[in-house]
């Protein structure tokens, strides 16, 4: 499991929003408080919120981007070939992060493991405090008519006041 991060993303009645905390770790140390874990792609109309070493982050992230630009913008094929090469390619195979990307449309989770999820509910959590932030994701949708970006942010409050690594200076964008 990534530690020391949590990235949320929820689709509900046609809008889409990701956000995370601003916490950055090392161990047991909190080294930042104000970090930006999620950037935006392909002229806006792409976001990725990322778990995981910064640096490898980074450099997935440029990598999605040409796929995306490659895919002429489709989210799932970019997605696809990203997790593929990622898998099989001897040097990106040992970067440690994982990505959440959304278009507004959908939502995907992207792994070095191949993995390309996409939530039957519309709701994705990665990081140390991932499945906290989903559980209340969850609830929030299910009980409650907030919006998209309201549920990840009052989430990522929730996630802050349980896990360590997660702290509650929170960053949400929305994407149509």
């Amino acid at each position: 499991m990534f530690r020391a991060t949590t990235i949320l993303c929820v689709c509900r009645a046609g809008k889409t929003a990701i956000g995370g905390d601003g916490q950055v770790s090392i161990g047991d140390t909190i080294v930042k408080a104000k970090a930006r874990k999620t950037r935006r792609l392909l002229d806006d109309k792409v976001a990725v919120g990322f778990a995981g070493s910064a640096a490898d982050a980074f450099a997935l992230m440029e990598r999605f981007e040409g796929k995306l630009k490659e895919a002429q913008g489709n989210l799932r094929k970019g997605a696809y070939e990203l997790a593929r090469e990622w898998r099989t390619d001897r040097v990106l195979r040992r970067l440690e992060s994982m990505l959440i990307a959304t278009d507004g449309d959908s939502a995907l989770l992207v792994s070095g493991s191949g993995d390309v999820i996409e939530p039957d509910d519309g709701v994705l959590g990665i990081g140390s405090g991932g499945a906290y932030a989903v559980a209340a994701a969850r609830a929030l949708a299910a009980n409650t008519d907030l919006d998209a970006k309201t549920i990840v942010a009052e989430s990522l409050h929730i996630a802050a006041g349980i896990c360590v690594h997660t702290n509650s200076e929170i960053y949400v964008e929305e994407i149509a």
